[in-house]
């Protein structure tokens, strides 16, 4: 209510500007327009009536000469008087009674005389109010043998200039309240949108993730409300995250604390008897710890890259380098073991979207998978392409049925679980890091036996895969 109320006093304030900013000139336009229409119709209507009455002058025409004056007084609304060549009045149309008075006295008249017509606003002492007085000469046979003289009181001119102004403030008001009632019908239009954004807004804000809004009103409108809902599904699946990451915290670090507890219990149950500790006692509490150590470390590492994910970070990455860094970090875990780890470039300008972190530590997790989960004497290869790194081993392979969830959060596929050490996170943290940076890691099965997983930069190009 309250943006709709300022919509409409906007909408007034700019409303009343523009009547008056046109109305004002049009208002001094139109009395400027009246006033000269006055003027000009008194100034032909003297000047026709001086033309007329020339051969009029004489008294035996004196009932003409009043015709001609009633007349003429009647259209232009004032008072008409003829006056002869000493400015004595011949007609008036106000009456006989001013017959025979002399009006050389006034200004009007002695200029006509002269032979100089002359218009002029000035005030009359007998009239108490303000005149416009016209008056030109008669002429006769080329002399001036008398003057007309017209006079009308500007009282009149001004109801004239009144009823004109009067009329445009009318029309001002009337468009003043038809822009009002379009400015209602605008502001709901506009105030609508944003009302019901703001309750959606509101819904969010007291815990309803479930709440959309509908894109509605002008561009702009339309822009923020589907921001607003990319922001509410943002925060929806970041709160899921948030959530799964607890409850898989939780569940996962409850397994090793038990089993900490219960070799620390029997420590203490054999101390109490007089009876040393057994090595193998201390060895699998230490065992434990050292495991509940590893999923706190991959926990924090996991949120690392969750956040980083979330903030969108941009960074870039030379592939082939990281690759060979890999590659040299490995190297010597690989011949313990029998294998090795190869590297093949073929883009070496390939630009990796992720950070050097984050790309050496995807590589160090699916490196470990292809040397630890394939078994004694494995060679992995890192392939690196214009658009991905995959990294292949020649181990047993996966099965299809874990491929699917090989990525989930502590998951240790069949073949690794209880003879392979491991959190059950690093393919989880592969995910998330190549997620972050707008790309995807994948698992497939090997051409010729094994695993290959392939880190794509984002464009759905694969290397291809060496048998």
């Amino acid at each position: 209510m309250r943006l709709r109320g300022l919509l409409l006093i906007a909408l007034g304030y700019v409303l009343v500007l523009a009547v008056v900013a046109l109305e004002v000139p049009l208002a001094v336009s139109l009395r400027d327009r009246v006033d000269a229409e006055v003027r000009a119709q008194a100034s032909s209507q003297a000047d026709l009536l001086a033309a007329s009455a020339s051969d009029l002058l004489a008294p035996a025409w004196r009932d003409s000469l009043r015709s001609l004056v009633a007349a003429s007084a009647e259209r232009v609304r004032g008072r008409v008087s003829i006056v002869d060549g000493q400015g004595r009045v011949l007609v008036d149309s106000g009456g006989s009674g001013t017959t025979g008075e002399s009006f050389s006295g006034r200004p009007e008249i002695v200029a006509a005389l002269h032979g100089r017509p002359l218009q002029a606003r000035r005030h009359s002492e007998t009239l108490h109010t303000d005149i416009l007085a016209t008056a030109v000469p008669v002429l006769a046979k080329g002399r001036v043998a008398g003057a007309v003289r017209v006079t009308q009181d500007l009282a009149a001119v001004r109801r004239a200039e009144r009823r004109t102004v009067g009329a445009l403030i009318l029309v001002g008001v009337v468009v003043l309240a038809s822009g009002l009632c379009v400015g209602v019908v605008l502001a709901g239009r506009i105030a609508g949108p944003v009302r019901r954004l703001e309750a959606t807004a509101r819904r969010v804000a007291a815990g309803d993730l479930d709440a959309r809004t509908v894109p509605e009103g002008s561009a702009e409108q339309r822009s923020l409300a589907h921001s607003v809902n990319v922001m509410t599904e943002r925060l929806t699946e970041l709160l899921g995250r948030q959530r799964r990451f607890v409850a898989d915290a939780s569940h996962q670090l409850r397994t090793p604390l038990t089993g900490l507890r219960l070799r620390l219990e029997n420590l203490r149950a054999g101390a109490g008897h007089g009876v040393a500790a057994q090595p193998a006692e201390l060895d699998a509490a230490l065992a434990e710890v050292d495991r509940l150590s590893a999923i706190v470390a991959d926990l924090l590492e996991l949120g690392v890259a969750e956040r980083d994910r979330a903030e969108g970070q941009p960074a870039f990455t030379d592939a082939a380098a990281a690759a060979r860094r890999a590659a040299a970090r490995w190297a010597p875990q690989a011949a313990a073991r029998g294998g090795r780890v190869l590297v093949e470039v073929r883009a070496d300008l390939a630009r990796a979207p992720w950070s050097d972190t984050a790309l050496d530590r995807m590589l160090d997790a699916l490196v470990e998978n292809g040397l630890v989960h394939g078994g004694p004497g494995r060679t992995v290869r890192l392939v690196v392409d214009v658009d991905a790194i995959a990294v292949e081993d020649d181990g047993p392979g996966i099965a299809p049925e874990e491929r699917a969830v090989a990525f989930e959060r502590f998951h240790r596929g069949g073949a690794a679980r209880g003879a392979v050490p491991g959190t059950g996170l690093g393919l989880a943290i592969v995910r998330e890091l190549a997620e972050g940076g707008g790309g995807h890691a994948t698992l497939d099965e090997r051409q010729g036996g094994g695993t290959v997983a392939v880190l794509d930069f984002g464009t759905g190009a694969r290397p291809e895969v060496v048998a």
